[in-house]
């Protein structure tokens, strides 16, 4: 049954799909955005640290570093025009070890490379006077960094694409995708919808569903699925600002992160799964994984007390590089690379992708427009 045509289909409700659609409704398209859950953003958008990235670790003039950076700058009078909780707090990104020395150091040197403002090295004393509790032999403040609320990002977001004309089906999975001759047909239980521009933000099921579309000769992008887990701290704060320790394979090691309440969480560790099917994830939090938590938290915090941390939650990363590779770059599939006008894939989208989340949106919406 044909459900008629639209001008635009996004497939995703996350951040990152709402953004695009906001985007492209401010822009005078007519959206539909198609997501198969009941409710916005239930999967990776809001199964993160709900962090404001500076843009310190990503290569220089990457999509990750550009993105993150013209983002975040946005990002902060965004979330203070529409009243959206936000703190710039600050973090400190700390070496404990003559190894994690060296990888703070390079830290640095990225973020000085990246012309990330509000970046200083401090030494251990000095990162001690402004974090008493903390344990470190030197640190990086990271002034820019900040932390919001992520969901109320998203309803403001989900407002936009609404006041603006759009619409959000939701319960509606995509079943096919086919190109036509004259743009794009998208299946879903519902019947077939006809659209002129079509951008696939469907986060972890992204790369299954380019790869299996009807008419597309372009690039298939391999995922990769790595579990984070997180888990909460009881007692009062020990610390005022996020503390992160040098970066590990896979992420940015378990690190501390402060919600707006002002909770202590850590997290999240790498776990590399066997699976790449985005349905076969547990996101279950094995209460465990807590012994390694209390090893690595210790080096920058020891006064962490025995049986402080209960399970809180999980996310999963969608990485377009295997365990042990160097961190693959955000990938945006649009016609200069498959040449089907009106087509974006948008993969790979892990951390920055919140912080990155408006700048993405436009450089979208400049790889459609007519």
């Amino acid at each position: 049954m044909s459900l008629g045509e639209t001008d635009v289909v996004v497939i995703g409700a996350g951040v990152i799909g709402l953004a695009i659609a906001a985007g492209l409704a401010r822009a005078g398209r007519e959206v539909v955005v198609l997501e198969a859950e009941d409710r916005i953003g239930i999967q990776t958008s809001s199964r993160n640290s709900e962090v404001i990235h500076a843009g310190l670790y990503y290569p220089t003039d990457s999509l990750k570093h550009r993105l993150c950076v013209e983002g975040r700058r946005r990002l902060y009078p965004y979330l203070e025009s529409r009243g959206i909780a936000h703190r710039r707090c600050g973090k400190l990104v700390v070496a404990t070890s003559p190894e994690e020395e060296a990888r703070v150091e390079a830290v640095l040197a990225q973020a000085q490379a990246n012309d990330v403002e509000g970046v200083s090295r401090l030494t251990g004393a000095q990162a001690r006077a402004l974090e008493p509790a903390l344990n470190c032999s030197f640190a990086i403040l990271s002034a820019q960094t900040g932390i919001m609320d992520s969901h109320g990002l998203m309803l403001a977001l989900q407002g936009e694409v609404e006041d603006h004309g759009g619409f959000i089906a939701f319960n509606t999975a995509v079943a096919a995708l086919r190109v036509t001759p004259h743009g794009f047909q998208v299946e879903t239980g519902s019947g077939r919808l006809d659209c002129r521009i079509l951008i696939n933000a469907a986060g972890l099921q992204a790369p299954t569903l380019a790869a299996a579309m009807e008419g597309y000769d372009g690039p298939t992008r391999r995922q990769w699925l790595a579990k984070g887990s997180y888990f909460g701290c009881a007692g009062a704060p020990a610390f005022t600002r996020l503390i992160y320790p040098a970066p590990v394979n896979g992420g940015l090691g378990v690190h501390l992160t402060l919600d707006l309440g002002g909770r202590m969480r850590f997290g999240p560790d790498v776990e590399w799964l066997a699976t790449d099917d985005p349905g076969g994830i547990d996101y279950g939090v094995d209460p465990q994984r807590a012994e390694g938590f209390y090893a690595a938290i210790r080096r920058y915090w020891p006064a962490l007390p025995d049986a402080a941390l209960t399970a809180d939650y999980s996310g999963c990363r969608p990485k377009l590089s295997a365990p042990g590779e160097p961190a693959a770059d955000f990938v945006l599939d649009g016609p200069e690379v498959h040449g089907h006008p009106g087509l974006v894939h948008v993969l790979g989208i892990e951390s920055p992708g919140l912080t990155s989340c408006l700048a993405l949106a436009d450089s979208v919406r400049d790889m459609v427009r007519e």
